[in-house]
């Protein structure tokens, strides 16, 4: 985006945010929706890299017959990065090497000092800092900070990954020292104890992925009887009633109390390792936990937001321990209407360590998969309640225009050494939506009683993190619904606005049709990103007027931040404006990383099926057409989700037009067309494991 335009003695100077492109050349976006991007041709630049903040100066220019907005970096305002994983190539000179970086939008070589050409060899990894760069006739020189080893190694692959969007695989020693402290001392004391209410003797059972080793999220449930509710349907106290802690009842629409209930009533929890009161603000454990900002998931490991003595042992929910738990305790009859809710801190102790094949096993009354010792068949008549109830709340979601966004993870069968033997798109189970309706339960009536309390104060709308969800941009649905039609759908939208229930009724349309994934992949690209704020605006996507994220400490900073921030509201504590200030930068700054951690999830799934392809040279499989653009048309393996692209000069014996309009291409002789949708059979011609890219050729 341009801002602060200024004028100087001959030209006006602009800044913003510059993007650019592996063949030298940039972009920046103008604040003007109905302006072409500011175009930067190669030897404009100045130095500028991808991301920086720049000064620029604008002309016109004549580029393919059409008048174009052409700018020339004049000052770089603010580096946006300095750390680039690379690889070693041949020598400049008899004095140095060079490396290619792996962030193919910098479009220069790195010179490597002569001194530190001893450390290194020809196609290793390595991490760098670049030198400050001010000469754009000359390559930039870079420091190595780590020789990571040769390109190709699994381990250095996704540790490359990893430094690349920002992250570190280890832990500082401050860090992990503090993390030590904790561990040596995590008995949980008698006074500790008396502060919380204790659900250690509820059923209560975590649901995870086979190979989890971290636990912040677990649900617990009991029958209980209408006589425990007190006549406006609240829980009555008993003797685990917490001293932090606050009970709220529900009323109905018109205030009144609800009124007795003949049905069944049951106290279902929504347990959250507390992390909060391990991870103590300003300690180094906390500023690292703020770098972070998130756990980074790829194909083969997990790099923690936490060191793994907290993530997978003192703060993790496991098996048959005592832990200490934030709680979203709710009363909820048989048609799932909530009666009363509880939030405060609690002590759990977890009596079964569910898989999701195991606990969707037991709901349909199949023996365990995973062989457990455990007799899991006492647990089915809760599962199947909270399944049961769990479907009702979701049928309620969607009536109010929540929007199912279900997509298949793509998962791998790695050999000892990481490399990939088989690809699959694993199926999401109904267990799997009953696990995220309890957690969206507990998401959203923890934001709305935030936001509640914050109103009762007389406050603005501070003092809490949501996680927020805009309406989508008009001009992307309008392409949406071009898109869509020329396919044969229809997405009910006025001018570029749309609801979500319009959303649905496309994607109602779509369901089982062979154009499901591809238009499923579309919508989503359409939507704004959902971001944290201080500010609530609500999530278009979830349709909640409230909505923020409480249930996974472990592996989101957010999250820790909520539970704070919950706590002071359940004890009455003031915010200060300069600590509304502070929480705003933190949600911006989780934001950044939670996208840069999507990034590096995407990269190494894109090794992998990169890599999985390259073992397949010459199988021939069929695919869907996943993109067109100018030089190719892409495509998706049916089966193992691989994508590669046909060439366009290897469509056919025919000059192929690419037709942006109708997303396809078109034979100029032949009239044979290429588009969206279209199923095709195709050979593996070639995998390029530095570009993570696979060449498919047509099969007639």
């Amino acid at each position: 985006m341009l801002k602060n335009p200024h004028k100087s003695a001959k030209k006006t100077l602009l800044t913003g945010v510059i993007s650019t492109t592996q063949k030298g050349a940039g972009y920046i976006d103008d604040a003007d929706p109905n302006k072409d991007s500011i175009y930067f041709e190669p030897g404009t630049l100045n130095t500028a890299m991808n991301g920086d903040t720049v000064e620029f100066t604008v002309n016109t220019k004549i580029i393919r017959g059409e008048k174009t907005r052409v700018g020339t970096v004049t000052r770089i305002i603010e580096r946006s990065k300095q750390m680039f994983v690379g690889t070693v190539s041949s020598a400049t000179n008899s004095d140095g090497f060079i490396a290619t970086a792996d962030d193919k939008k910098l479009y220069v070589p790195i010179n490597i000092l002569a001194g530190q050409k001893l450390k290194i060899k020809k196609n290793d990894k390595v991490y760098l800092r670049l030198q400050p760069w001010t000469d754009s006739s000359a390559n930039p020189e870079g420091d190595v900070i780590r020789v990571l080893g040769q390109k190709g190694v699994n381990n250095v692959e996704m540790e490359a990954i990893v430094l690349e969007c920002g992250f570190e695989v280890g832990f500082p020693k401050a860090v992990l020292k503090d993390a030590q402290t904790i561990e040596t001392n995590k008995v949980i004391t008698k006074e500790e104890i008396a502060k919380r209410r204790n659900m250690s003797g509820v059923t209560t059972f975590t649901i995870d992925p086979f190979d989890a080793k971290d636990f912040d999220d677990a649900i617990s449930f009991r029958r209980i009887s209408s006589k425990a509710l007190g006549n406006g349907g609240e829980m009555n106290s008993d003797q685990n009633e917490p001293r932090i802690g606050v009970s709220d009842q529900r009323p109905q629409a018109s205030g009144g109390h609800y009124p007795s209930h003949s049905g069944e009533l049951y106290e279902i929890g929504i347990h959250i390792a507390d992390v909060s009161h391990y991870v103590r603000e300003k300690t180094a454990l906390d500023k690292e936990a703020i770098k972070r900002g998130c756990s980074v998931y790829l194909v083969d490991r997990t790099i923690p937001m936490l060191p793994e003595v907290l993530s997978n042992d003192v703060c993790s929910l496991n098996p048959h321990e005592d832990k200490l738990t934030f709680s979203a305790i709710f009363t909820i009859d048989d048609k799932a209407k909530i009666h009363s809710r509880w939030f405060g801190r609690t002590m759990i102790n977890s009596t079964h360590r569910f898989t999701y094949e195991d606990a969707q096993a037991t709901i349909d009354g199949r023996p365990p998969i995973h062989h457990t010792e455990t007799d899991t068949s006492g647990f089915r008549d809760d599962l199947v309640i909270l399944n049961n109830l769990a479907k009702i709340m979701r049928k309620k979601n969607a009536a109010m225009g929540a929007i199912e966004f279900e997509k298949d993870e793509i998962k791998f069968r790695l050999d000892q050494n990481g490399k990939p033997l088989g690809v699959y798109a694993k199926k999401r189970l109904d267990v799997h939506k009953l696990v995220e309706e309890y957690m969206l339960l507990a998401n959203r009536e923890v934001a709305k009683f935030i936001f509640d309390s914050i109103k009762k104060k007389g406050r603005k709308d501070t003092g809490s993190l949501y996680r927020i969800h805009d309406v989508p941009d008009k001009e992307k649905i309008k392409d949406l619904q071009i898109f869509v039609k020329l396919m044969g759908y229809d997405l009910r939208a006025k001018d570029g606005v749309v609801t979500a229930k319009d959303i649905n009724h496309l994607l109602d349309q779509i369901e089982g049709t062979a154009h499901e994934s591809l238009i499923r992949t579309a919508t989503v690209r359409s939507m704004q990103k959902a971001v944290y704020s201080t500010n609530n605006i609500g999530h278009f996507g979830l349709a909640f007027p409230f909505y923020t994220h409480f249930t996974s400490p472990i592996r989101r900073y957010p999250d820790v931040l909520v539970h704070r921030t919950l706590s002071r509201h359940l004890n009455n504590e003031p915010f200060g404006n300069n600590e509304v200030v502070a929480l705003q930068k933190m949600a911006e700054s989780s934001t950044a990383r939670e996208i840069d951690a999507a990034h590096a999830e995407r990269d190494s799934i894109k090794l992998k099926q990169v890599e999985y392809m390259s073992e397949h040279i010459g199988g021939i499989y069929t695919g869907t057409i996943s993109g067109v653009a100018k030089w190719g048309v892409y495509v998706e393996e049916n089966e193992t989700k691989c994508e590669g692209v046909i060439p366009v000069a290897k469509l056919g014996d025919d000059y192929f037009n690419f037709n942006e309009k109708t997303y396809s291409m078109v034979g100029e002789k032949s009239g044979k067309k290429y588009t969206l949708g279209d199923k095709v059979k195709f050979k593996v011609i070639s995998a390029d494991l530095d570009k993570r890219q696979s060449e498919f050729g047509l099969v007639n």
